[in-house]
């Protein structure tokens, strides 16, 4: 069963998105990483994350642009850059209404870029065309096998 590695540090909306996935019977593993700091970690194995199985990369990574320690964009600037974890699919989940945000985040190689509705309905509503699309129709791309990384 592939994952979901959802990157959020507000408790609310981690909640709010676990309860939308599970109301669209997503059943895929959901692994939180509340700030960009453990989100590197468990993508590349270190920190805490260290000997982690690094050919077992999630399905997709929801990625909130505002995190403590380390910004969501240079998350993702920083997965970009790695081989191992550079066609990962990443979608911004976001409530930032910021045109720069959107534009750096699709810049820096975001696949897809979803505001977060307010509503929990609406927001349902989204995660279910989140998910037809992204885990079922969508085909991923191949796991990189022992790719050396990029990033220094």
């Amino acid at each position: 069963m592939k994952s979901i590695l959802l990157v959020e540090d507000n408790p609310d909306d981690e909640l709010l998105t676990v309860r939308a996935l599970k109301r669209n019977n997503v059943l895929n593993e959901i692994v939180v990483a509340r700030d960009g700091v453990e989100a590197l970690d468990y993508l590349l194995g270190t920190g805490s994350y260290a000997g982690r199985d690094l050919t077992v990369m999630p399905q997709i990574i929801l990625l909130d642009l505002k995190l403590p320690k380390i910004d969501g964009l240079e998350v993702l600037k920083r997965l970009r850059a790695d081989a191992r974890t550079c066609l990962v699919p990443v979608i911004i989940l976001t409530s930032s209404k910021e045109e720069v945000d959107l534009l750096r985040g699709y810049s820096l190689g975001a696949n897809s870029y979803i505001r977060k509705p307010v509503d929990f309905e609406q927001f349902v509503l989204a995660v279910q065309q989140l998910k037809l699309y992204w885990l079922v129709l969508n085909e991923p791309p191949p796991v990189v096998q022992g790719a050396a990384s990029d990033v220094g």
